[in-house]
């Protein structure tokens, strides 16, 4: 099972996961900051959740494998 966190700290309002991942994730209206909408997405999101934490610009969501 896949376990996705994001530092909304980092963020930057890139939007980059969004596109990637809508299931996963979407964005504040007023500042663009990532709101992580499915924490734990089922195995058929895990290539997208993983392109989206790859293609981040600002490094702010982590995804880690759990059992």
């Amino acid at each position: 099972m896949l376990k996705v966190t994001v530092d909304e700290t980092k963020c930057c309002g890139a939007g980059q996961c969004v596109l990637t991942a809508p299931e996963v994730f979407d964005q504040r209206e007023e500042d663009g900051i990532v709101v992580l909408l499915e924490p734990t997405p089922t195995e058929e999101l895990a290539t997208a959740v993983r392109e989206a934490e790859a293609v981040c610009p600002a490094g702010a969501i982590s995804v880690q494998e759990e059992e």
